[in-house]
């Protein structure tokens, strides 16, 4: 009896020790296992932009095309002097190419010639008319006597008749002499109207530039026919002035609310990396896009290229400026994310947990039922700092974010604050070994290059 008493007791006893190790591994590893990361409250300037992709365009465009048809057999100079290329400056009315005119200035011969034949028609009708009233006077007195005479023995009626009817055919005479002489007119008129239109055609052989600005695209060589028909073929496209370009965005429907003219607008471009352009919203196209199901509407950006680094049809990558702060308290959005587990916050905020936020995400003040976040319109949030190896909450007013750091503010808000963001793991080199694991007994190495040991 006394041999089974003594095996219990030590059974017992082992029983002790073990449970003891175990809360003393648990608790140290409670304690030690995990740490918090913290960050501080700094002051900072958020800024909350909306992002969008864009081209850049010269903000105004002349396609420069051709009225006539023809092959292109030569090209004009530009300012410098030099032929009409990429890239070249030009002035309003610089020769940019010529078209083989051949064919318009026969055109333009032709038309002449048919001009004064119609204008000697006039003339030629003039005179007839002129001719034509002498013999209406001389029939006229001739029907005059015959009258007094009448019909007797001194004037045949065959006479009397035919004085008559010469008077009257010398008339009728007169009058078509003065529609001939309008119709001559009228042919002139029309001949004057085709040789004005020759004479076009063939000035517009000479292709001319309508403004000052320099070429973007050149899109006809020497040799080639150019046909103008319903459509009249591009030659050349001109950009007025690239000293002012636009970029132009597409903006999804979600975002075109927030987005108005005269709103700033940073953006960069690939080609130069690190450097960030300024520009403002000048216009809201209305006339939206589908693609998939998703609407999207063009926003013309303006902005300042006085340095000429900008150029056509650059991809650039765009931020829509919604609102600013500056020199505010923020905090990385980490620390109104996280949130504590009920034992690791100290013992006498354990009971306000259900008013806090829970998680640490901002609130709506009109649907909280704690009576000091009553100011409408206003959200709150929930920081952690720590507290004697416990955690405590510290509310704060949630002011706008950029997504990455959000504006804070408060009565216990200050700069240099510690709040924590998350939980790490303890270093590799703590012991935090279980006692409860079972230890093996080391195992001989051969060394490296050696001979086995002897035994």
């Amino acid at each position: 009896m006394n041999r089974i008493m003594k095996k219990v007791i030590v059974v017992l006893i082992v029983g002790v020790v073990a449970v003891t190790a175990g809360i003393t591994y648990l608790k140290s590893n409670g304690k030690n296992g995990s740490s918090f990361r913290t960050i501080t409250v700094k002051r900072g300037d958020p800024l909350a932009t909306i992002g969008a992709t864009g081209t850049v365009e010269p903000e105004e465009l002349v396609d420069v095309g051709a009225q006539v048809a023809g092959q292109i057999y030569a090209f004009g100079n530009d300012k410098d002097g030099n032929t009409v290329d990429y890239g070249s400056r030009v002035e309003e009315g610089t020769v940019l190419a010529q078209i083989d005119d051949s064919l318009y200035t026969a055109d333009v011969a032709l038309a002449t010639a048919q001009w004064e034949a119609a204008v000697a028609g006039v003339q030629r009708a003039e005179a007839d008319i002129e001719q034509m009233k002498a013999k209406l006077e001389q029939a006229k007195r001739d029907w005059e006597r015959a009258q007094k005479l009448g019909p007797s023995e001194a004037l045949a009626e065959t006479s009397y008749d035919a004085y008559k009817a010469a008077f009257e055919i010398t008339q009728a005479n007169v009058a078509v002499g003065k529609t001939i002489i309008v119709q001559a007119k009228a042919a002139v008129d029309q001949t004057e109207a085709t040789l004005k239109r020759a004479k076009r055609n063939l000035g517009l052989c000479t292709i001319k530039s309508p403004v000052k600005g320099v070429i973007i695209d050149r899109r006809v060589n020497i040799g080639q026919t150019v046909v103008a028909s319903l459509n009249a073929p591009s030659l050349f496209l001109i950009a007025k002035d690239l000293k002012r370009m636009q970029v132009w965005v597409a903006v999804n429907e979600a975002d075109i609310g927030s987005i108005y003219p005269g709103q700033p607008v940073t953006f960069t471009v690939d080609a130069y990396p690190g450097e960030v352009f300024k520009g403002e919203v000048g216009k809201i196209r209305l006339n939206a896009t589908m693609t998939q199901n998703v609407v999207t509407y063009t926003v013309e950006v303006i902005t300042d290229n006085s340095s000429g680094r900008l150029l056509p049809y650059l991809t650039a990558n765009l931020q829509f400026e919604l609102s600013r702060r500056e020199n505010v308290p923020v905090v990385s959005n980490s620390a109104l994310r996280w949130s504590p587990r009920p034992e690791q916050v100290a013992e006498k905020f354990r009971s306000s947990l259900d008013s806090l936020t829970g998680g640490g995400s901002s609130v709506d003040s009109s649907k909280s039922n704690d009576p000091n976040l009553l100011q409408a319109g206003v959200k709150y949030g929930v920081l952690w700092v720590k507290d004697n190896g416990f955690v405590k909450p510290i509310k704060v007013i949630i002011g706008m974010t950029d997504g990455t750091v959000t504006e804070v503010r408060g009565d216990d808000v200050e700069e240099g604050l510690e709040v924590i963001t998350g939980e790490q793991r303890a270093a590799a080199n703590q012991d935090t070994t279980n006692p409860f694991t079972p230890k093996l007994p080391p195992r001989n190495r051969q060394p490296t290059g050696g001979k086995p040991k002897q035994q």
